[in-house]
Parts: C-alpha cells; structure tokens; sequence
C-alpha cells in the first residue's frame, strides 16, 4: 500500500563508542544500500531519563550526528533530522494518548525493567510511562513498514502495531467504508476481483495469513487504483477500515558482538569504552593495558583465548589467519599478550583513521552539518504531515 521504508532512532545521550558502531551504525550502512530509510535523532526520548540534565542532550547531538557520518551512514541516501524539530511526533504522540489504554503503557516489559535500573532517578513521571507510546508515534507518522529491533525490543514492534490496529479500527470507517470498498474491488477485475475476494473470506474466517499476502500482492500490483482505493481495499482485507496507519514490521539484528576492554558489554557506565574518532594513542594505550587470561602470569604461561577478552576482539576484527596464529600462540605460549594485541590495534587504528576522514570535513565546517539536517528536517516535516493530513480528518479534526 505504502512505499517501503526504513525508521530507526538514537538518542544523544553522550559520545559514541565501537557498542554503538557495531550494533546500529554498521546495520544503518547497509540498510541505506538496500531501502528509503529516515535516521533520527531521539532528543524527546533522552528527555524521558535525563529531563533533569537536558545539558548533555544539547551537548550530544552534534557531536553523535558527526560519528553516524564518521561511520558512513550517508544523507545523500539517507534522511537525518532531528526529532523535536518535527512537531509532529509530538501531536501524533497526544492524539494517540486519548485512546491508548493505560494498561498498554504499563506491560511494557522494559518498562519496569528500566525502573529497577535506574533506581536512583525518579521515573514516575508520565513521560517516561508513555514514551513506548511517543516510539509508536515516531513510527506510525512515517508510515514505516521496517524497523530494525535487538530481541528485547519487539514489543515495542508489536505495541507499535496494536496501537495502529487500534486507530484503524476506532477511525478507519468513513461512511460508506464497505460500499466504497465494494466498488474498489471491482476496479480490480473480474476475474482478479472474485481473487480477491476469495482471499479475504479465507484470511477472515480461518485465519490463512498466506491468503492475506497474496491479497496484498493483489492491490499493490493494480494499475487501476488510486491510492485512496488501495488503503480501502487493503482495510476491507483485514477486516478494519481504511487503513491509515501502517503496522510496521520489525528488521530483526543480531544482538552486538563488540565487548568492552573488560569482557564486559561495552557501555559508558563501566568505563570500557572505545570511542568513535578517539585519538590513535589514546587507542593504543587503552588496547595494550587489557586485562587478558589470567591464567598467563609469566610470559612462558600458556593461556586460553576462549577465557581472554582481547580473543572476542580478534573475533570481530581478525581474519581466520589471525586467530588461527592467536589460538597457536596463546596456548603454546609462542607469543606473548603486548603480541597478541597488536593486529587488533592495527585494525580498530585503521577502521578509526577512515571514521576521522570522513568526519573531518564536517569538523572544520559545521554549516556543512546544519545545512544536511535542516534538509533533512524539511523532508521528515513533509512525510509526517502528509501523515498528519489524513489522521486529522479521520479523527474530525480537519475543520475545513
């Protein structure tokens, strides 16, 4: 019914480090290869934790859109913008609260998960009770029918795609839906039209999820509908109305490979980082005082790459040459940790000196950066008011 497209969000919360650019940034590269794609910044969302120190908010936001840059995410292929420059997330995020029921908020699995980690912040704020419900908003405004998700979050997917069911349902049905459906299907066809219905009879009384997709195959390969018929026919199929917000479908990644230099998940709170654009030395020094087996107290010691924190390094950055070399040199003791830890400071050195060139251009003219996201805000701003357009006159709020 809609074009495919991409939507994925960060929030600016501090500095960027390898986690980051292995879990997301590196996906971000290869989905804008592959589909339209809209990559926000969640400067609303970091307000749900962090309202009491909106400073390192305005501090971040730069400074993390210059690392999705350093890390190849393009916006000649991309679209960047900023949330809180769209007002829209923020009306689709009110009129949706008038029909969300409280007790979806409150399931939310990392809704108390996140209380308990954050026990020593006062989460009992609305904002952050319904910020699953301003994610949604994020979504469904652009009509996003991919959204790349680690395990943990799909149900905010699958929150995102009850409360779009749920607008369909209470503000999809015009007047006339089923009539005006009716005539729709007969612009399929005849033969393509009993098709059609058919496979709408069989979706709806027995639940065939493969009669449903080949329904949908059946209106988006119609050369004779118009974009109004095509949301009305895609309604009748599911049985709600016209369909006027998309239920978004998840891209599921793998869970980040990239430890911190303890083992460890890197993350900023256990001081394990390596940063996005960090300095070579910096780099160095912080690669060659890991913490390895301790098992190799002497240099004559042999030790266990599986037991060592710079082998899950090796994992990510070495060919299999390489670790063969590290798994016969540490459990031989024929080479030493210092040896062991060079190819993987020559790689993240290598991956890091092309991030600071690519980023370089934008740190010495940072209207070149302003000038990409304020482009990028004005195309966001122009598909969530189309958007905006039809929720509105669904809900009577066109007053024209």
């Amino acid at each position: 019914m809609y074009a495919e497209r991409v939507l994925s969000g960060m929030r600016p919360t501090g500095r960027l480090h390898l986690g980051h650019y292995h879990g997301v940034l590196k996906n971000w590269v290869r989905l804008q290869e592959e589909y339209p794609c809209l990559f926000f910044v969640a400067d609303w969302h970091a307000l749900t934790t962090a309202y009491d120190s909106p400073q390192v908010i305005a501090e971040s936001v730069w400074d993390m859109l210059v690392d999705w840059l350093a890390a190849g995410v393009d916006p000649q292929k991309a679209t960047f913008f900023i949330q809180s420059r769209v007002p829209a997330h923020a009306e689709l995020h009110l009129l949706m609260s008038m029909f969300c029921p409280l007790g979806w908020l409150e399931r939310v699995p990392t809704y108390k998960d996140q209380q308990e980690k954050l026990a020593h912040k006062d989460l009992s704020t609305y904002g952050f009770l319904g910020y699953p419900l301003l994610m949604s908003a994020d979504i469904l405004l652009y009509r996003a029918d991919k959204v790349p998700v680690g395990e943990d979050q799909l149900p905010h997917v699958e929150f995102t795609r009850e409360a779009a069911r749920r607008f369909n349902h209470l503000y999809g049905r015009e007047p006339g839906f089923e009539d005006k459906a009716k005539e729709a299907m007969k612009k399929l066809g005849g033969k393509d039209a009993r098709l059609f219905d058919e496979l709408r009879t069989r979706f709806q009384q027995d639940g065939d999820a493969a009669a449903r997709d080949q329904g949908k195959l059946l209106i988006d390969d119609a050369k004779s509908l118009g974009h109004v018929d095509r949301e009305r026919l895609h309604g009748y199929l599911e049985g709600t109305g016209k369909m006027i917000l998309v239920e978004p479908g998840a891209l599921l990644t793998e869970a980040a490979r990239m430890p911190g230099l303890d083992g460890q998940k890197m993350s900023k709170s256990y001081g394990n980082t390596i940063y996005l654009r960090e300095g070579a030395d910096s780099i160095t020094k912080k690669i060659r005082t890991m913490q390895t087996d301790p098992a190799r107290v002497r240099r004559t010691d042999p030790g266990d790459p599986d037991k060592c924190p710079v082998w899950q390094f090796h994992l990510i950055y070495s060919d299999d040459g390489v670790r063969a070399w590290v798994q016969e040199g540490c459990r031989s003791a024929g080479i030493g940790c210092l040896e062991c830890k060079q190819p993987v400071i020559d790689a993240v050195l290598k991956e890091q000196a092309e991030m600071r060139e690519r980023a370089q251009p934008y740190v010495e003219d940072p209207s070149l950066l302003r000038r990409i996201m304020a482009e990028g805000c004005e195309r966001a701003s122009e598909l969530a008011e189309e958007t905006m357009r039809d929720v509105r006159e669904a809900m009577g709020l066109s007053y024209s």
